[in-house]
C-alpha cells in the first residue's frame, strides 16, 4: 500500500465519513464525475505550460502530470464502458471554484496561489480514493489503489513549483486555502460530487 502520511499531513481534515457513504449511494456519479477530475487535471496543468512558458521546471514537471492525467482519464473512461455508464456533461462541484475565486490577481502571486490550490486538489483526491478503496467492489478497489501509486506525489510537485517561484515563504497563503478547503470538505453540501462535501440530509 502506498505511503500517504505525507499527503494526509498536508490536508487540514480527512473525509467525513458520511461523504463516503454518499459516494457508494451514487457510483455512476461518482465514476463521471472522477473522468471529469481527471480531465480537469490535465487541462488545468497544461493551461499553466501555455501561460508560464518561460517556466522551465514547471514546464518539465506538468507536461508529465498532464499525460498521467489524461491516461487515468482514458482509464476511467474505458471502467465505466465496462460497467455500461456513460460518459456525460456534468456540472462542476463548489469545490475547486471557491479555491479558485481566492487565488490573487498579480504576478507571482496568482501563479503560487494557483499552484497551491492544485496541491490542495491533488492531495484531497488521493485522500479519496485511500478512503473509498475498502468501501468499493474489488475491481475499483484495486483500481483507486493503483491510483494512489501514481499520483500520491502529484501534490508534492505543485507544492515544490509553489515555493519555486514565491517571492517569501508560502506557509500562510498554505494555512489560508487550508481552512478554505476545511470548509468546503465538512460543511453540508446540496449535490453529490468527487469533492463534494457532506450531504445535506445528514447536517440537518
Amino acid at each position: 500500500m502506498t505511503d500517504i502520511a505525507p499527503l494526509l499531513e498536508f490536508l487540514p481534515c480527512r473525509t467525513p465519513q458520511a461523504w463516503i457513504g454518499w459516494a457508494l449511494d451514487n457510483e455512476t456519479l461518482l465514476l463521471i464525475d472522477h473522468a471529469h477530475c481527471e480531465k480537469k487535471a490535465a487541462s488545468t496543468a497544461l493551461n499553466l505550460m501555455f501561460r508560464y512558458v518561460d517556466r522551465p521546471e514547471l514546464l518539465d514537471n506538468l507536461s508529465q502530470l498532464a499525460r498521467e492525467e489524461l491516461l487515468h482519464f482514458e482509464q476511467v473512461v474505458g471502467l465505466m464502458r465496462e460497467r455500461g455508464i456513460r460518459y456525460d456533461h456534468l456540472s462542476p462541484s463548489r469545490y475547486a471554484g471557491a479555491l479558485r475565486a481566492e487565488v490573487r490577481t498579480s504576478e507571482p502571486q496568482r501563479l503560487v496561489d494557483t499552484l497551491i490550490v492544485g496541491a490542495l486538489i491533488e492531495a484531497r483526491s488521493c485522500e479519496r480514493f485511500a478512503a473509498l478503496a475498502p468501501h468499493v467492489d474489488a475491481e475499483l478497489g484495486l483500481y483507486y489503489r493503483y491510483l494512489l501509486k501514481s499520483e500520491s506525489r502529484h501534490f508534492e510537485d505543485y507544492l515544490n513549483l509553489a515555493r519555486r517561484y514565491a517571492e517569501e515563504p508560502i506557509d500562510a497563503r498554505v494555512a489560508f486555502f487550508k481552512e478554505k478547503e476545511r470548509a468546503l470538505i465538512e460543511s453540508p453540501d446540496s449535490e453529490f460530487r468527487f469533492h463534494s462535501g457532506t450531504p445535506e440530509a445528514v447536517n440537518s
